[in-house]
């Protein structure tokens, strides 16, 4: 069973800033997908669709990631990533700039296409 409080606790041992930025990013995500089911997958907050992760982030010393847990998904979005560091698994932002909600919708829309094909 997984648990919105492993999230918060995840978030209450960062920095003020960092636990800041991924708090709203994980208000986003509840916007974008209020049906996802909050926890930890691999030790990092993740929302999951139908047993699926399909989101998740992260914070590093320097940096924050966005995880779309796959790597799959960034190569859809080149031009609205352009501005961004990313590798195959991880999307990085400062820990003082949230990502805009219009791009979270377009990471979760292409994860959840690619997760659950029609």
């Amino acid at each position: 069973m997984v648990s919105s409080d492993e999230i918060t606790t995840y978030l209450d041992a960062l920095d003020d800033q960092k636990r800041t930025t991924l708090q709203t990013l994980r208000e986003t995500i509840i916007e974008v997908i209020p049906e996802a089911e909050q926890g930890l997958s691999y030790g990092v907050p993740a929302f999951r669709l139908q047993g699926k992760v399909v989101a998740g982030f992260a914070a590093f010393k320097n940096h924050l990631s966005y995880l779309p847990h796959s790597g799959a998904v960034f190569p859809e979005l080149k031009e609205e990533l352009s501005s961004l560091s990313f590798s195959s698994g991880a999307l990085r932002f400062p820990t003082d700039e949230p990502l805009t909600k219009e791009l979270v919708e377009k990471l979760i829309a292409v994860r959840i296409s690619q997760a659950f094909p029609k």
